[in-house]
This record gives C-alpha cells, sequence and structure tokens, in this order.
C-alpha cells in the first residue's frame, strides 16, 4: 500500500505530489466514478444481506434436499464472475432464452434490455456476492443459542416476536460485518463492468478508470492514485457501518448453542 502510496505521489506530467488528486477530483469524468461504484456495490451489498436473512433462516431447519438447495445457493462461487457474465448474456441478451420467452408469451414486443447497462452489472454482483453472504449470515444464525427462542415462545411470543426481539438484534452484527464484505467484492467490480455493462459509460467505475490509465494512457502514477483512492472510498463506508455497529450494539453476538 505504502508503495502504491508512493508512486501516486510521483505525477507522470509533474505538478507537485497531489497532481493527480487534485485532477481526478476537479474532473467530473473521473470524479463520477465513485458515485458509479458506490452505486453499484452499496445497493449490491443491501441486497445480498437482505435477501441472505430468510433464506438463511428457513434453511436453519431440517428438511429434505437441504444439501442440495445449499450447494444450488452457493454454486456462482465456482462459476467465478466472468463465466457469470457469460451466462447473464446468453440468457438475457436479446436472443436469449428470457427474451424469447417474454416476447413469445406477448408480455412485450420488443426485447428487454438487461444486459450492457447497470441493470446487468447489478444483476452479476447480487449473482457473485449472495453466496458469500449466504454462508455467512448462516453462520452467525447457527451461532445464536436456540434456547433463546424456546424460552420466549414458552412465556407466549409468537415466531415474529421471537425473531424481531431475539433473532435480529443478535444478528444484527453479523449482518454488518457481511455487509462490509459483500460491499468490498461488489466493490471492486471489474470483469461484469467491462463484460454486461456500459465501460465507457453508467458503468464506468473506478477499476476501469484506474485499468485505462495504466494499459491505456500508460499513467501508472494515476493508477496508483485511484486505487489509492478505492481504498479510502472504501474504508470510509467500512469504518462508517462498523462506528453504527458500535453505537446501536455492545457484546456477544450469540452465546453459543444449547
Amino acid at each position: 500500500m505504502f508503495y502504491g502510496v508512493s508512486i501516486s505521489m510521483d505525477p507522470l506530467n509533474g505538478g507537485g505530489p497531489f497532481a493527480n488528486y487534485v485532477n481526478f477530483f476537479t474532473d467530473p469524468f473521473q470524479s463520477s466514478t465513485i458515485w458509479k461504484t458506490l452505486g453499484l456495490a452499496l445497493p449490491a451489498a443491501l441486497i445480498n444481506v437482505g435477501a441472505s436473512v430468510p433464506i438463511a433462516m428457513q434453511m436453519r431447519r431440517k428438511f429434505r434436499g437441504k444439501r442440495l438447495l445449499t450447494a444450488i445457493l452457493v454454486l456462482p462461487v465456482s462459476l467465478g464472475t466472468v463465466m457469470v457474465a457469460d451466462g447473464l448474456l446468453r440468457y438475457f441478451s436479446p436472443t436469449g432464452w428470457f427474451n424469447q420467452a417474454v416476447m413469445g408469451i406477448g408480455l412485450t414486443e420488443e426485447p428487454l434490455r438487461l444486459i450492457y447497462n447497470y441493470a446487468g452489472v447489478l444483476f452479476s454482483l447480487i449473482i457473485t456476492g449472495f453466496p458469500f453472504a449466504f454462508l455467512l449470515t448462516l453462520s452467525y444464525l447457527s451461532g445464536i443459542d436456540p434456547t433463546l427462542e424456546r424460552a420466549a415462545a414458552t412465556l407466549g411470543a409468537t415466531k415474529w416476536q421471537r425473531t424481531k426481539y431475539i433473532v435480529m438484534p443478535l444478528l444484527a452484527p453479523g449482518l454488518a460485518m457481511t455487509f462490509c464484505l459483500t460491499f468490498v467484492l461488489a466493490f471492486g467490480v471489474f470483469p461484469s463492468a467491462n463484460l454486461v455493462g456500459e465501460p465507457t459509460g453508467s458503468t464506468r467505475v473506478l477499476s476501469i478508470a484506474a485499468y485505462q490509465a495504466a494499459f491505456e494512457q500508460y499513467d501508472f502514477s494515476l493508477a496508483s492514485s485511484i486505487a489509492v483512492i478505492m481504498g479510502v472510498v472504501e474504508m470510509v463506508i467500512i469504518g462508517a457501518v462498523l462506528f453504527l455497529r458500535s453505537r446501536f450494539y455492545e457484546g456477544s453476538t450469540a452465546g453459543g448453542k444449547g
């Protein structure tokens, strides 16, 4: 990290140690990549964490096919970002299965534009990030002492009340950490933004700007500056989440299984 910072403070065209940072933030084309990246990473992380909770809670129960369903839910981890993007291209392209089915049943006359834009990248981030959110949430849920819920049930608490007043408060710190992980994974988006996004427009994220600076402009100093900015933005978001976590919760996330 320190090596990258030192490179970033040695601008290719001179102008002082902070010239790259000044040029980046005063150029709307460059500085907008921060908001575009956050506009993808934050929703993707929130959706993944939000979706993982009800599914993980159902997976706590024993039922037939549980292992198979778990394997299906974590399958994207083994596929990788590039293969997921390739699958989206085949499935959501104008001639893909989804659009052919939608037009075939008369819901639309024109193919829906679901790739090569913001929606395509967001969908890709959700698919690739959900397995991590699901596994982490499931592990935190498994660590909550089940006797707490049983005790509440004997006192007349409904399932909703047990979830609201026992499970969710104990799960909240774990969800904060899960959000941080999925946010970091989504924030570094690069293959998806190139393959199923619009890399010169709505999905020109920080990683693409850094890549272009390094391998198209051959300005490695600027590329390092953008990488440093990426790291700082990530630390600010994670720091804010952890601060809120410490403000609203102190103590153990569980109590062990009884």
